[in-house]
């Protein structure tokens, strides 16, 4: 993967060793629009600070940086973020290597820092064609701040920019003035008096946010997704750290257990329920603010896809269908094109995922396993695409971004460098992490109601609700359109430990029907680790004819899903219309 690191813009793009990424599933093709035309794309590097051979005192010389700006690591930590309201300029955090005995100014370039980078090919005054932001800001301007981790975003006074769980805020000054300079730069913290929390992300509206917070639950990892407002508080008197902060309140929940469930028991049958608002793992807001984006349950087997929500409705979008893995994405300013981030071309998931139309039984219990196995450690398998409104349909699986090239190394389609969260739009849509299309007009932000109607106000000290799913037992599963499915599941009474299928001519689209059995048991040796003994001899007919089968001594896989590095024995092959797909040795 080399050591090179890379910035991009599309007329934008953050690239570089491992950095760098619908209608309802039942929706009718024949109403839909055809797939729209193929976009031109045009991709320019952007600059960044030299990097320096090693982390040594000295490494950082007058030869690499003559203006003694500093220099990044190696390994810069290069975490991409939004465009500035100008569209000129984009933010990103990367690492200093700093040099503790080099005079002032050059030893304040140390550690993760804040940076904009200028994007029309000029500089800034002192000739560099980017600008630290945070370096050399006092103590006192940052108490209570953590570091200035992932993905950071700028609000559209162009003042002031969140980084993992801070507001960095240059006061009247636009970040990227001469007049916005170390002194008057604060980073305050984002507090939150019922916990911490994580992947933070913007409404357009810039005065409401969204997040998620992890949980335990039931010997495993679990999160919920949040939507607050925020509001500066200079002297708080309650919570850690009592100094300036930004504090989030009117905190709405986006989950609620007694709403209809991604898969449910009536009786002595399971249901599936493709349009259950299902907030999983939080990616952002659409680009006017009307939905919320993230990744939900599966609506088929295995397959990990990106869905919207209507904020005030709660109505659902399926915005992917493909079944490789997807993740990152945002949405443009006008609500009409999504950027995301895919594992689609790579065939990284098509051994676990590509037989379509299996219902997602057995992700009761796989979901996380199946999920991790989409990296290899620190390697990702994403790619940027480009999709409509309307998303995967037919044959239009949208356009793949950095396509051009020859794919030799180095080139803006080497299979080894791969995409890392998160690609941005501009704000005019004329440039997103790889794309440029007409300028659009300044776009008006929905207004969205202070609680969500379909979510649950949360205050301090309320308990966390736990995910509801089927108790142990034996149910049928009827497909939507004919057949059925016998569905056993075990477990302890509080958790399920194996989900075992039997597939009797069952189809839910009366195009493919499939056939066969699959059982999966999980075995959790830890919080984010598990084992999965995998069984499968399913195979459909119809318009497509797949299969998916393990060896005859199964197909076992161990994955700790924070380390994404598998281990696995057994076999498991799927075919599909004649094309082979197995799964990488342990997880290369």
């Amino acid at each position: 993967m080399g050591a090179r690191i890379r910035l991009a813009v599309a007329t934008l793009s953050l690239l570089g060793p491992c950095i760098f990424a619908a209608p309802s599933s039942f929706t009718r093709l024949d109403i839909l629009p055809p797939p729209p035309d193929t976009e031109p794309i045009e991709i320019i590097e952007l600059p960044l600070p030299p990097v320096a051979p090693t982390q040594d005192q000295g490494a950082c010389t007058l030869e690499l940086n003559p203006h003694r700006t500093g220099c990044i690591a190696v390994d810069p930590s290069l975490q991409g973020g939004t465009f500035l309201p100008d569209g000129n300029h984009v933010i990103a955090t990367v690492n200093f290597t700093g040099d503790p005995a080099a005079p002032d100014p050059a030893s304040v370039y140390m550690g993760m820092q804040m940076i904009a980078v200028r994007t029309n090919g000029t500089t800034f005054p002192n000739g560099d064609p980017w600008k630290c932001i945070t370096c050399g800001v006092p103590e006192e301007n940052k108490t209570g701040s953590e570091e200035l981790t992932e993905y950071p975003q700028a609000f559209k006074d162009g003042r002031r920019a969140m980084a993992g769980s801070n507001i960095v805020d240059c006061g009247d000054a636009e970040l990227t003035s001469p007049q916005c300079t170390p002194d008057k730069v604060h980073i305050y913290p984002i507090w939150w008096e019922a916990g911490s929390i994580r992947e933070l992300r913007i409404h357009p509206d810039n005065v409401h946010l969204g997040f998620s917070s992890f949980t335990q639950q039931n010997g495993a990892l679990g999160q919920y997704a949040y939507f607050g407002r925020i509001v500066f508080n200079p002297s708080p008197e309650v919570g850690e750290p009592l100094s300036p902060r930004y504090e989030v309140v009117n905190v709405t929940r986006l989950f609620n257990p007694n709403a209809p469930q991604p898969v449910e028991v009536k009786g002595k049958q399971l249901v599936t329920n493709p349009d259950a608002t299902a907030v999983g793992e939080l990616r952002g807001f659409s680009g006017t603010g009307k939905e919320i984006t993230y990744v939900g349950a599966p609506v088929e087997s295995s397959n990990i896809d990106a869905f919207a929500a209507d904020l005030t409705t709660g109505k659902v979008r399926r915005l992917t269908q493909h079944p490789e893995y997807v993740d990152p994405l945002d949405i443009s300013p006008d609500d009409q094109w999504a950027v995301i981030l895919d594992t689609r071309g790579t065939d990284r998931q098509m051994w676990l995922s590509g037989m379509r139309g299996i219902p997602p039984v057995t992700d009761l219990i796989t979901t996380s396993i199946t999920s991790a196995t989409r990296n290899n450690g620190q390697r990702r398998f994403f790619v940027p695409w480009l999709i409509d409104y309307h998303g995967d349909r037919g044959s239009y699986f949208g356009q793949q971004i950095n396509a051009a090239g020859d794919g030799t190394p180095g080139a803006i389609n080497d299979p080894n460098w791969n995409a890392r969260a998160d690609p941005r739009w501009s704000p005019d849509g004329t440039q997103i992490m790889y794309f440029y299309r007409t300028p659009l007009a300044p776009q008006s932000v929905v207004k969205v109601p202070e609680f969500i109607p379909w979510g649950v106000p949360v205050n301090a000290g309320d308990p966390l609700p736990v995910r509801p799913a089927p108790a142990p037992g034996i149910y049928t599963l009827n497909g939507k359109v004919s057949g059925s499915a016998r569905v056993e599941l075990i477990g302890d009474g509080t958790t399920i430990d194996t989900v075992a299928v039997r597939y009797i001519k069952f189809s839910d689209d009366g195009v493919n029907t499939l056939h066969g059995s699959e059982s999966v048991t999980i075995t959790r040796l830890s919080l984010s680790s598990s084992r999965a003994d995998w069984y499968s001899d399913l195979w459909s007919t119809g318009e497509t004819r797949s299969s998916k089968r393990t060896g005859r001594g199964g197909f076992h896989l161990e994955i700790d899903s924070l380390v994404n590095i598998f281990k696995a024995n057994g076999t498991m092959v799927t075919t599909i219309d004649g094309h082979v797909y197995k799964p990488p040795a342990n997880g290369t």
